[in-house]
């Protein structure tokens, strides 16, 4: 869970005295402006998809250095397959990686426009080990039961909190609202 929570750690504190609070919701944490972009995976069928695979798993073969005696022959009825379907699979594949960066993209961009601002925030929180210099800490999610099982929730939806030395969690997903200044 950590390598997420780093990719969005927030940490709420004291709010300042006179500072305009924001009451928030979690749609707000994240970042709209990368969530729409072009995704050619997003349309294809579950059988084109695995067509794909399959041709970055042949080709891997092919390169490597014992080459099934079917490899080619294969390689080349999945990619007619998928040209007959309209699937440009060698265009496909040369956009894997660049769709994979902002899909991880989408999913870990926090809000800039939160960055310092005082919020107010609800949600359950979860008991965290304290920070090194001895803070209370603990994670807030939008659902009771976030965390618990995998996948973990998105970065830009689970928030880090540094606790006042005076309040401790009693429950696992106890519902709280928060009010501290936001750091992405």
């Amino acid at each position: 869970m950590r390598q997420f929570v780093a990719a969005f750690a927030v940490i709420i504190g004291a709010s300042p005295l006179f500072a305009e609070v924001a009451q928030i919701n979690w749609d707000d944490l994240i970042d709209q402006s990368v969530q729409i972009y072009e995704d050619p995976f997003r349309d294809l069928t579950y059988e084109q998809i695995d067509g794909v695979r399959q041709m970055v798993e042949l080709e891997a073969e092919m390169e490597g250095e014992n080459p099934t005696a079917d490899a080619a022959e294969t390689l080349a009825e999945v990619k007619k397959s998928l040209s007959e379907q309209g699937v440009d699979a060698d265009w496909l594949i040369s956009q894997r990686w660049i769709v994979a960066s902002r899909r991880e993209l989408a999913r870990e961009a926090g809000n800039p426009a939160n960055d310092g601002a005082i919020i107010r925030l609800g949600g359950f929180v979860i008991p965290a080990p304290p920070a090194e210099d001895g803070t209370p800490m603990a994670y807030l999610v939008p659902e009771r039961g976030m965390c618990s099982h995998v996948p973990p929730p998105p970065p830009n939806q689970m928030v880090r909190l540094r606790l006042t030395n005076d309040w401790k969690t009693t429950e696992t997903y106890e519902p709280i609202v928060v009010t501290g200044q936001m750091r992405i």
